[in-house]
């Protein structure tokens, strides 16, 4: 059995970022960190989400990235790389997460992998980061945690500008400010069926206000459940084409918010049982009210500001799920098992809903 590691002072340091991709920034304040505590824990952001034009790279890939700057120092086990997802509506929920993933590491890695002699009061962990803008708020939300001494940003760029010049037609791969190996794996990315994917949105969401506006819009969502089961569309069109969604659209000039809901539902779907389509009236009874509820992240969407309503509908369970057939502009309806999904195969932050909504 290893022998347990006696905490000294920063015994370990927490770097949370998405990396999207990983630039010489970043780098800096990872080698900063480093030359303060005996580990580094790197969570990588955003992780549990589709690719899309603003989160391109699943965290494999930007594991890729970091591997490719700091092989030695994570074949050390000085460099310790973990996934966090995002809980856009629940700060709590994402605190929780990340203090899991650390405690975790902390007790593993601090104990040599062998008995837990050690517990998480005799180790220090501190929290490395600056600072920046608005979505550095999460350094604040992690009070047990102290803070490592980092300088001000590094340069005057972001990751958005990286992905601004890599998503065109003639993609350009800013060398300047990205080390080798990430400006080599990015180069070879660009050449692959996901880049022209994502490309393709992304000309897509940028001609989006020009046609639409930049809103707000109101949209209506069902989340329509059956006996551990939860009903989805796929996506045909862009945006997300081929993610799957729960039914629904944007709500009509002369409607409620809540007729659109079920609108888009029988569209969507066909949802049928023996005796044919089930009536908007008979539909409407299915809502739970009291779990109707407002998404409005801000940036719950490339497409603009768009605030959904989603709407719980709790179908009689029963051996045989209502008939469903994919219409409008969705490519196929189909009932899923909420255990078989995650958080990748769904749109934008449909998953997220879900979860809320069905308390998954």
């Amino acid at each position: 059995m290893a022998q347990a590691i006696k905490a000294t002072a920063a015994d370990f340091g927490v770097f949370i970022g998405r990396f999207q991709p990983l630039h010489i920034g970043h780098e800096h304040v990872i080698r900063q960190a480093l030359a303060q505590v005996n580990r580094l824990i790197v969570l990588v952001g955003s992780s549990n989400r589709a690719r899309d034009p603003r989160n391109p790279f699943t965290f494999a890939e930007r594991e890729e990235m970091i591997a490719a700057v700091f092989a030695g120092e994570m074949a050390e086990g000085r460099l310790i790389v973990e996934p966090l997802g995002d809980h856009p509506y629940s700060d709590t929920a994402w605190v929780a997460e990340a203090q899991r993933r650390v405690n975790r590491i902390v007790l593993e890695e601090g104990n040599g992998g062998g008995f837990h002699a050690l517990g998480l009061n005799d180790f220090r962990v501190a929290l490395a980061g600056y600072a920046k803008d608005a979505s550095s708020y999460y350094l604040q939300l992690f009070p047990q945690w102290e803070r490592l001494a980092i300088d001000n940003q590094f340069g005057t760029f972001s990751a958005s500008d990286v992905r601004a010049r890599l998503f065109r037609r003639i993609p350009e791969v800013p060398v300047s400010i990205l080390s080798g190996g990430v400006a080599q794996w990015l180069q070879a990315f660009t050449l692959g069926d996901p880049f022209r994917a994502l490309l393709e949105e992304a000309e897509y969401l940028a001609a989006y206000p020009a046609q639409w506006g930049n809103g707000p819009f109101v949209t209506a969502d069902a989340v329509v459940v059956q006996a551990g089961h939860v009903l989805l569309v796929e996506r045909g069109r862009l945006p997300g084409k081929g993610l799957l969604a729960l039914p629904g659209g944007f709500v009509g000039a002369d409607e409620r918010i809540r007729d659109a809901a079920i609108r888009e539902l029988r569209e969507e779907t066909a949802l049928a049982d023996e005796a044919g389509e089930i009536a908007p009236e008979v539909l409407a009874g299915f809502i739970d009210d009291r779990r109707t509820c407002v998404f409005d992240a801000p940036d719950r969407s490339l497409r603009g500001r768009i605030v959904t309503h989603a709407f719980l509908m709790r179908l009689p369970d029963r051996g045989d799920l209502f008939s469903v057939k994919g219409g409008d502009d969705a490519a196929y309806a189909r009932w899923f098992r909420l255990a078989d999904l995650t958080p990748q195969m769904l749109f934008e932050d449909h998953w997220a809903i879900i979860e809320q909504m069905a308390e998954m």
